[in-house]
């Protein structure tokens, strides 16, 4: 494993969001893809999408329980979880929540039994998962959960700019208590590691500070930077990665600095979410790094205003699928 062409699960997402017709899109331009696509969610559920945005569909369903060897896509493993009429789309509910729970939790299962080489989710929406009574705060935290991951982070990844997070899903608040030297410390290497994994070679690091100019030596802040920044920082440095920082957040991400810089570590979602959404929204990839599978994912959420309207853009998803086909085939 992998074979030349690996096998790429696509999870369908929320029913009710945009996932379905970007799996729809997928399929129907699987040619240009070097692997073999097989979406994990319900074929009855595409075939009412495709009728009502008047995209094709046309692959080989595989039902629940027919699966025994690899499959070769484009194809639907049909799960039977959510009836085609179910639900109306772009309404939030506990159904379509509990639906894209379990077509995650089928992909992960799968790649877990190395029947798929990686896995690429569409969106699910955290309200609807949690009124399904499934409490994780998105896809990062059921995959650590799922695969048992002593250590992981989320990766915002482009080729314009790429983002790792040491706090994710959690109030503002929260972050300064869940600053650790030990855990800035893991994101560092795991950027590195990944990055290394996705370029071929060790990347040019940049740690943010917590503050407004990264705490001007104790005047914002608790001294968050002096404490628990810089000495993660000096030691990733004695461990041999090229590392600089702390840096102030509002000069990090300018064209200049992000030009001589490979990823930016950020202590928290909105610091490093905002420029990767501003600079590179239809390209940017989300992905988990310290995982025992691959795991990629489009860089947005359901858009329930626009779904099942055929609007949606299709840039992300197959950013994801490329990176799940190069890191698959680098295993």
């Amino acid at each position: 494993m992998p074979s030349s062409r690996p096998t790429i699960a696509i999870t369908m997402g929320d029913p009710a969001g945009v996932g379905p017709e970007l799996c729809l899109r997928a399929l129907a331009e699987a040619e240009q893809f070097a692997g073999d696509l097989v979406v994990f969610g319900d074929a009855g559920v595409l075939r009412r999408c495709a009728a009502e945005t008047g995209l094709p569909f046309d692959a080989a369903i595989i039902e629940r329980g027919g699966w025994n060897e690899r499959a070769h896509g484009p194809a639907v493993y049909s799960l039977g979880v959510m009836e085609a009429e179910g639900f109306v789309p772009g309404v939030l509910s506990a159904q379509t929540g509990e639906a894209s729970y379990r077509y995650v939790i089928a992909a992960i299962d799968a790649a877990l039994a190395h029947t798929v080489d990686a896995v690429t989710t569409a969106p699910l929406n955290k309200e609807a998962l949690h009124a399904a009574g499934h409490l994780f705060p998105g896809h990062t935290e059921i995959f650590a959960t799922r695969t048992a991951a002593e250590h992981s982070c989320m990766m915002q990844y482009s080729e314009e700019i790429t983002c790792t997070f040491v706090t994710v899903h959690c109030g503002y608040h929260e972050v300064p208590g869940l600053l650790t030297v030990e855990r800035i410390l893991e994101v560092i290497e795991l950027t590195a590691a990944g990055l290394k994994r996705i370029r071929g070679r060790a990347p040019k690091i940049v740690v943010l500070g917590l503050n407004p100019h990264a705490g001007e030596h104790g005047l914002f802040g608790n001294r968050e930077e002096e404490r628990i920044i810089i000495p993660a920082i000096e030691a990733a440095r004695a461990r041999g990665h090229d590392v600089e920082g702390p840096i102030p957040p509002d000069t990090a991400f300018l064209p200049w600095k992000r030009r001589s810089t490979d990823a930016f570590v950020c202590m928290y979602h909105d610091q490093g979410h905002i420029p990767v959404k501003a600079l590179a929204f239809e390209s940017a990839v989300n992905t988990t790094l310290g995982l025992s599978v691959i795991r990629t994912s489009v860089d947005h959420g359901t858009a329930y205003d626009i779904a099942w309207q055929g609007k949606a853009n299709s840039g992300s998803l197959f950013a994801a699928l490329r990176l799940a086909i190069k890191l698959a085939g680098k295993e």
